[in-house]
């Protein structure tokens, strides 16, 4: 056995150096956050990447701008998220507090408007375009500069974005010291908070000492990536071919919807195929309803049609895309309902003001917005604005998450 043994290790060698001349070289690091395949996720002790974007304020921005910070923090932010603009308070409060003893912070936009739905926009008056930032951004009272990134995402993707809020902390040497969220709260409350690791590490890194957390999970609404766009038109695609049903109903049971025992803000719209402004705000009323759609709101019409022109008005409504957000079936299936499309059955419509609003003078259309307990939060005789109408319901619901 002994006269083999050189020869089995001899053998052994070469297969293992074989194996090495001809293995591949390592791996890329797995995208595991579904991200596009040519972001870069910026790992801790590496350089910020440059950049050079547009700010609110119409000027180009660069990093080689902030040199002399002794600390830089770069923080993904949006104008529709909700944990975006719950954070909103708690980052203008540590820029206000760290900005005389050496933090620079600035904010980017990474999305593209096109990759949203409709329906992600149910917290925000405002979409994800530029033009959109300069009216957020002044109403909130940002104190730092809101740059976009949207049109090519390139910055985003050179930091490995995954969500609004998602934070970014340098040293002087612009040496990643910190990724992760702001803190550990969705809410907009300050009190909510229990863990501040972004302002515990900008406290670390300015008293010298080490950053105690130099990751944290991100929580957050996911970056919107232009890859998306085909998905938001697949959605659009899939909602113009919903059907809708349509169903009688009388003034007992308009009585009932309009108590509202569930959770749900309610608008009610009393309208008609044959009314001119009926038919022109109807795209307004959908807009709407597909805005909060994946939030506790339903819209609820009542056509004062002949209840013989049942064909007439479900043609109508499937025309206009009047159809239930799937997230609301669910809750109309509870109340042991099918249809938020009525038309009216009685015939006198002073039985309908009555079950709906004694204040609302006669002529449609007429719109009534409810709280769930029944309150009327606004009523509009006449044509609906819809800004004015998804300013009263987002002023009601707020722009962002509340703890039950």
């Amino acid at each position: 056995m002994k006269p083999h043994t050189p020869i089995l290790l001899i053998s052994l060698t070469a297969l293992t150096l074989g194996f090495a001349e001809e293995s591949p070289k390592p791996a890329k690091k797995p995208n595991t956050h579904g991200l596009p395949a040519d972001v870069h996720e910026l790992m801790i002790g590496e350089a910020a990447p440059d950049f050079s974007l547009r700010g609110i304020d119409d000027q180009m921005h660069t990093l080689a701008e902030y040199k002399d910070a002794k600390l830089f923090a770069v923080i993904f932010l949006s104008n529709h998220c909700p944990d975006s603009q719950a954070s909103e308070g708690r980052v203008k409060k540590l820029v206000e507090e760290m900005k005389d003893k050496g933090l620079t912070l600035i904010a980017i936009n990474p999305n593209n408007p096109d990759g949203l739905r409709p329906d992600e926009l149910g917290y925000s008056k405002y979409n994800d375009s530029f033009e959109e930032m300069k009216l957020h951004a002044k109403e909130q009272g940002f104190n730092f500069p809101y740059l976009y990134d949207g049109e090519t995402q390139a910055i985003a993707k050179a930091y490995g974005c995954l969500a609004t809020p998602h934070l970014f902390l340098f040293d002087a040497e612009r040496k990643l010291r910190y990724k992760g969220a702001l803190d550990d709260s969705r809410y907009a409350d300050p009190a909510s908070v229990k863990v501040s690791a972004a302002r515990d590490a900008v406290e670390a890194l300015l008293a010298g000492k080490p950053v105690p957390l130099e990751t944290t999970i991100v929580h957050g609404c996911s970056t919107k990536w232009m890859t998306k766009k085909s998905l938001v038109a697949e959605d659009d695609a899939k909602w113009e071919q919903k059907p809708v049903e349509v169903e009688l109903i009388d003034a007992a049971g308009i009585a009932a919807l309009r108590k509202n025992g569930t959770k749900k803000v309610r608008l009610f719209n009393v309208w008609a195929t044959w009314c001119g402004p009926c038919v022109a705000e109807f795209p307004e009323l959908v807009k709407t309803a597909r805005k909060f759609g994946l939030r506790e709101f339903e819209l609820i019409t009542i056509s004062m049609d002949e209840p013989t022109d049942k064909d007439k008005v479900k043609a109508f409504l499937e025309k206009k895309h009047a159809a239930i957000p799937d997230r609301l079936k669910p809750s109309l299936k509870e109340e042991g309902r099918t249809t938020n499309s009525y038309i009216f059955s009685g015939a006198s419509q002073d039985e309908l003001v009555k079950a709906l609003d004694r204040l609302w003078p006669g002529p449609i259309p007429f719109s009534l917005l409810v709280a769930p307990n029944g309150e009327v939060i606004w009523r509009h005789n006449g044509a609906v604005d819809g800004e004015e109408l998804r300013a009263k319901v987002l002023e009601y619901m707020g722009p962002y998450y509340k703890p039950e």
